[in-house]
């Protein structure tokens, strides 16, 4: 047998649980420009700084390490990936590449480690922007 429809099912069913607002799309995309900026946006100035510190110094290190940043791409699928993590780092990957740093192919192990600080530096402020997003649909507190 169905259960009887009541009017209060009716309206959970329409209305979202997390409704989109404009904060919720603005900030995510503020805080993949500007790593932390999403955050402060939302009034959590401490995590925005902290992320933003975190991002910034990961970049840094891995350029001052002469990692190399990718280009965009369609060949190897590695490659692929690694421009998907360093565009992660919104504006700080378009800083770099219009100054053309990274762009050395050094052959050395701290090569490949500042590469994989530019990486993870990309990756972390993609967490970083989807937190400040289900922060602004108040799906966390």
């Amino acid at each position: 047998m169905a259960k009887p429809t009541t009017d209060k099912t009716k309206n959970a069913a329409a209305e979202p649980e997390y409704p989109l607002t404009t904060i919720a799309v603005v900030a995510p995309i503020v805080g993949w420009l500007i790593p932390g900026a999403g955050h402060i946006l939302l009034k959590r100035y401490v995590r925005g700084i902290l992320l933003l510190v975190s991002v910034v110094a990961m970049f840094v290190i891995g350029l001052g390490m002469h990692g190399r940043i990718y280009k965009p791409n369609g060949g190897d699928i590695l490659d692929i990936l690694g421009f998907i993590g360093d565009v992660g780092s919104g504006a700080l990957y378009f800083l770099a590449r219009i100054m053309e740093w990274g762009d050395n192919l050094a052959a050395n192990a701290a090569a490949d480690y500042g590469k994989t600080f530019l990486i993870v530096a990309g990756l972390l402020n993609f967490i970083a922007a989807a937190d400040a997003h289900h922060i602004a649909l108040g799906k966390k507190p």
